[in-house]
C-alpha cells in the first residue's frame, strides 16, 4: 500500500471516530500540509464517502449524518456478548431508543434457542437502584472525548455550567467515567490550569486541536480522580459525625464520592481508652435522609455538626421508639 493512500485510510479512520475535525488538527495528524488534506478529502469523496466541510470558528470536516458503517459479521458468543452488555448497561426504566434499536437488530439474527433464552433473561431481570434522568451524551462529542484522551490531545468544548452561563473552553482531558447513569470527562483547564470536571451531557460541541499533552502520574485513574472532586464539591450542608468502626463498614455506606473518612480521636462521650473512632465528613443538599442511614450503621455514632442533624437524629429515634411501644 503507498504512503499516499494509508494516509488517505488513516484520514477517513479519524472522520469515523466522530466530531468535526479541523484541517490543522488533520494535517498534524497526517504529517501533511492542509492543502494535502484538501486532496485527500477529495479522494474520499471521489470513492463515495460523504465528508462534509464546516465553515467557522469550529469548522473543518466531518462525515455527512446518516452515512452507514459496513456490516460486522459476529458470531453467536459475540452477538451474545453484545446483547448483555446492552441489556446490563439499560436503565431500570429501560434501554435507550438506540440501544433498544441495536438489540432488537442483533436479537432477529440470532439462532430461536439463544433468542429465547435471552428473552427469558430481559423478562426476569431486575434493577436495585435507579440511574439519574441525565440525557444521554452526543455521540459525535463522546468519541471526539475519546480520541482526544487516547492520544492527549487538547479538545475544545462549548460548554453550558450548572447555572446556565454558557462558556467556550480548551481542555487537557485526562478520562471519561460513566457514575450514577451520568458521563462525565475529567482533565484540567488549559487557560488555567485548574483540575475541572465536565458533564457530557452540558458540552455542546467538541473539537480536538492539534498538539499534544503531558498528563500528571495522578491522573491515572479518572473514576477516583472524579469521586475525589464530588467529594470535595460545596453543598448546603456540612456534615462531621463519628463514628466508631472500621473505614469498611462506613465505606458500605458513604461511597468516596459522598465522604471524606478520617482517623479521630475519642471524644468526651466515648469511654477512655477506646480506639477506632472515625470522623466522617459529608457535603450534602439535604439532611433528611441522613438519620435513617446513620441509624442503619448499627454502629456507635456522634453528630460534632451540623445542630440540625442532631435534631433529626433525636426526632428520627422518637419516632422508632414510639413504632416499637405500639401494640
Amino acid at each position: 500500500m503507498s504512503r499516499p493512500t494509508g494516509r488517505v485510510l488513516t484520514l477517513l479512520e479519524l472522520l469515523q471516530s466522530g466530531g468535526t475535525r479541523s484541517a490543522a488538527e488533520l494535517a498534524d495528524r497526517l504529517g501533511v500540509e492542509e492543502r494535502t488534506v484538501r486532496r485527500y478529502v477529495d479522494h474520499l469523496t471521489d470513492l463515495g464517502v460523504p465528508v462534509r466541510a464546516v465553515r467557522g470558528r469550529y469548522g473543518g470536516y466531518r462525515l455527512a449524518p446518516g452515512y452507514r458503517l459496513p456490516p460486522l459479521m459476529l458470531d453467536d458468543d459475540e452477538a451474545i456478548a453484545v446483547l448483555l452488555g446492552l441489556i446490563a448497561g439499560g436503565r431500570p426504566g429501560g434501554m435507550t431508543t438506540a440501544a433498544e434499536t441495536a438489540a432488537a437488530k442483533i436479537r432477529r439474527v440470532l439462532p430461536d434457542r439463544l433468542a429465547r433464552r435471552l428473552d427469558a433473561l430481559r423478562e426476569t431481570l431486575a434493577f436495585t437502584a435507579t440511574a439519574s434522568a441525565s440525557p444521554d451524551p452526543d455521540a459525535d462529542i463522546l468519541l471526539t472525548l475519546a480520541d482526544a484522551v487516547r492520544h492527549r490531545r487538547p479538545v475544545a468544548i462549548r460548554y453550558t455550567d450548572r447555572d446556565g452561563r454558557h462558556s467556550e473552553r480548551l481542555v487537557h482531558a485526562f478520562g471519561i467515567v460513566a457514575h450514577t447513569g451520568r458521563w462525565y470527562v475529567t482533565g484540567v483547564d488549559g487557560a488555567t490550569g485548574e483540575d475541572r470536571t465536565f458533564r457530557l451531557d452540558r458540552i455542546a460541541d467538541a473539537r480536538t486541536l492539534p498538539g499534544s499533552f503531558e498528563a500528571p502520574t495522578e491522573a491515572d485513574d479518572p473514576a477516583q480522580r472524579l469521586l475525589s472532586r464530588f467529594a470535595e464539591a460545596a453543598y448546603r450542608h456540612e456534615v462531621v459525625v463519628r463514628v466508631r468502626g472500621t473505614v469498611e463498614q462506613v465505606r458500605a455506606r458513604f461511597p468516596v464520592g459522598m465522604a471524606s473518612v478520617a482517623d479521630a480521636t475519642p471524644g468526651a462521650d466515648a469511654v477512655a481508652g477506646d480506639e477506632g473512632w472515625l470522623r466522617v465528613r459529608l457535603r450534602v443538599e439535604r439532611l433528611d435522609w441522613l438519620p435513617a442511614v446513620l441509624a442503619s450503621l448499627d454502629l456507635p455514632f456522634a453528630v460534632e455538626h451540623p445542630d440540625e442533624l442532631r435534631e433529626l437524629v433525636g426526632a428520627f429515634a422518637e419516632r422508632l421508639a414510639a413504632s416499637a411501644r405500639r401494640v
